[in-house]
């Protein structure tokens, strides 16, 4: 080959490798151009933050993604699949993402297999450039206080107006009948007896405010299982003598407990009031206690019409009354149950009936027994067969 040839072949060669490694360099620097961003990072200490909020937490990314939670949203169900899993809060989440305003809003949301609906207020707000952050705070507890409080509101006034309204309708009888000595004197004893039944609603309220006013026992003593049955039967025997319904009792040795003694003495009453109100002329009402697995049980059973199944659910709530009319031929307010309920949780126990419906029933309070005495056996005794008849 040529001198000539063999230099412009080579020139044309550097030429096209210039041209070659142009070109590399060109692409890549469009690819370079055209690469997606990778997605920031969470900012640093965010997850820790997370981690020990009590409220339900998640990042999320600007699709909706969930990028990391708390426990406490994974526990409560917010997080399906790696999305959230309610649309209501999606659709706030979304809206943010869009215009990152941030936003609050109070919602019902229902759980997944539940029936119940939960309530929670929702905020999400802008996190860093790219992400966001929801918030979620149950709020069912406290909406469940406050429909409470309201409805016991409500049942207070509506209790008060009966006897209130009652002893205003007598007293104008009384004025007509100013010249009748013999119906004076008749609406006189009625308005007595619904004077007697408002003091008697009137305390109720107060003692029902005040146990839940007062969740834990201040003071707790150590008190005597056996006084505080003997003490109830005692305030009890007069209205028990009325109907001639025999008081028995069968209680086990050395049974005490840690708490407050006129409070158990009210709820024991109460229940042994309960049987007699409730009971036949000519029966018997028992009350027994005993020790059992570390919890002392006092059971009072009667011999009456019994609790339908339908309504042992429900006897403990504030005003709940199986028979209106007999409850109030008897004086009932409906609240005896559910002061009971409450000194029984202020002692962490429970109360619990147990009755076929139709021949009797068995209301036992569960109370722990006090520590110090734990070195007793068990003892064993049944509260429907009592073997001492109370004498006053």
């Amino acid at each position: 080959m040529e001198p000539t040839t063999a230099a412009i072949l080579g020139g044309l060669a550097g030429l096209l490798i210039g041209f070659l490694v142009w070109a590399a360099i060109t692409m890549t620097d469009r690819e370079r151009a055209v690469e997606p961003q990778s997605e920031p990072e969470v900012p640093r200490g965010v997850g820790d933050v997370l981690a020990v909020l009590r409220s339900s937490g998640v990042v999320l990314d600007p699709t909706g993604g969930v990028i990391t939670t708390s426990p406490a949203a994974v526990t409560y169900g917010l997080v399906r699949a790696g999305r959230l899993a309610h649309p209501q809060i999606r659709e706030i989440a979304e809206k943010v993402a869009r215009d990152g305003v941030i936003r609050e809003a109070q919602l019902e949301l229902t759980r997944q297999g539940l029936s119940s609906s939960v309530y929670v207020s929702a905020r999400v707000a802008p996190l860093g450039a790219r992400h966001l952050l929801l918030l979620v705070e149950d709020q069912t507890q406290g909406r469940r206080v406050e429909e409470t409080r309201r409805d016991f509101v409500a049942n207070v006034s509506h209790e008060l107006k009966t006897p209130v309204g009652g002893i205003s309708l007598l007293a104008e009888a009384v004025m007509d009948a100013k010249d009748d000595p013999e119906a004076v004197y008749r609406f006189a004893r009625r308005m007595q007896g619904e004077a007697t039944r408002l003091s008697s609603l009137i305390k109720e309220i107060v003692e029902l405010s005040r146990l839940q006013g007062t969740p834990v026992l201040q003071d707790p003593q150590l008190v005597d299982i056996e006084e505080v049955i003997q003490l109830a039967l005692e305030h009890v025997h007069l209205e028990a003598e009325a109907k001639r319904i025999t008081l028995t009792d069968k209680v086990a040795d050395e049974l005490y407990v840690r708490g407050d003694e006129d409070m158990l003495v009210t709820a024991v009453r109460n229940l042994v009031g309960n049987a007699i109100a409730y009971s036949d002329a000519d029966t018997s009402v028992g009350v027994g206690a005993r020790l059992q697995d570390g919890t002392i049980e006092i059971a009072v059973t009667d011999q009456g019409s019994g609790v339908p199944e339908a309504e042992q659910a429900r006897i403990f709530e504030r005003f709940y009354r199986m028979d209106m009319a007999r409850s109030r031929a008897t004086g009932g307010t409906g609240l005896g149950l559910s002061i009971v309920k409450h000194i029984c949780a202020n002692h962490g126990g429970d109360v619990r009936v147990w009755s076929d419906g139709q021949h009797g029933s068995t209301f036992t309070i569960r109370v722990p027994v006090a520590p110090e005495t734990l070195e007793s056996p068990d003892q064993s005794l049944d509260p429907t067969t009592p073997t001492k008849e109370f004498r006053r």
